[in-house]
């Protein structure tokens, strides 16, 4: 994010502002997943394949018993997504789509052909679920969340974060409609969220910070860890 708190523009462009070794982190932390999730937004705009392109990084994972590439996993309440974006155009690692039967029956169709669809008849998908179908279905303990906004904060609402790794960058962006890191307007978050500083890095002009987020005992119990990168 920015120096101001700002994670894109008001319009949700692809703003690209970070350094190459923000982007090497980025990809080092996915690498560490089972799972990489993504919200409907985000790969709309970045249009990401959510590879892992670095070999050695592909030679750690299967050292540790991980298949080369994460699961790719994608998140939408209204289904709307075009099956043509790069994520689709590439077979390395499966792609998972949790969404609803909102989703329109000719996207479902093409969907179908390229990615494992979980469709809920309610009308937002509900996230716990989907870690536990995760778990369940494809042995997933560790998911690495890219967002956008609005996914890491209704993940952060129930509970289901347990680290966010931050970078800041050397820029204001300003404008009260532009998102931070938990999305956009001013509403509070239902309660605070405390977190634990784990490790800080300065590399040029940018700040790597990574934090624990602390649970209650009673929400920790029933959680599983979903990891937020930005």
């Amino acid at each position: 994010m920015t120096a101001d708190g700002k994670v894109t523009t008001k319009n949700y462009s692809a703003v690209d502002f970070t350094s190459r070794e923000d982007k090497a982190h980025l990809i080092r932390q996915r690498a560490l997943g089972d799972a990489v999730l993504v919200g409907h937004g985000t790969i709309e705009n970045d249009n990401v394949r959510l590879g892992i392109p670095r070999e050695d990084l592909r030679q750690e994972r299967m050292a540790r018993g991980q298949p080369p590439y994460p699961i790719r996993v994608i998140v939408s309440n209204k289904g709307r997504i075009n099956p043509k974006l790069n994520i689709f155009e590439t077979d390395f690692g499966p792609i998972t789509i949790f969404s609803t039967t909102r989703m329109p029956r000719h996207t479902r169709q093409q969907l179908r052909k390229k990615a494992t669809l979980y469709l809920s008849q309610a009308r937002r998908v509900d996230l716990r679920w989907m870690l536990q179908e995760l778990r369940y279905d494809f042995k997933v303990k560790h998911v690495a969340c890219e967002g956008g906004p609005a996914l890491f904060r209704s993940l952060l609402e129930q509970g289901l974060v347990d680290q966010l790794n931050l970078t800041v960058a050397p820029f204001l962006f300003g404008g009260k409609n532009a998102p931070t890191l938990i999305g956009t307007g001013m509403d509070f978050l239902p309660r605070s969220v405390r977190c634990s500083l784990q490790d800080m890095k300065v590399v040029g002009d940018e700040c790597f910070l990574t934090y624990r987020i602390r649970h209650s005992s009673s929400r920790a119990k029933s959680r599983m860890l979903a990891q937020s990168l930005r």
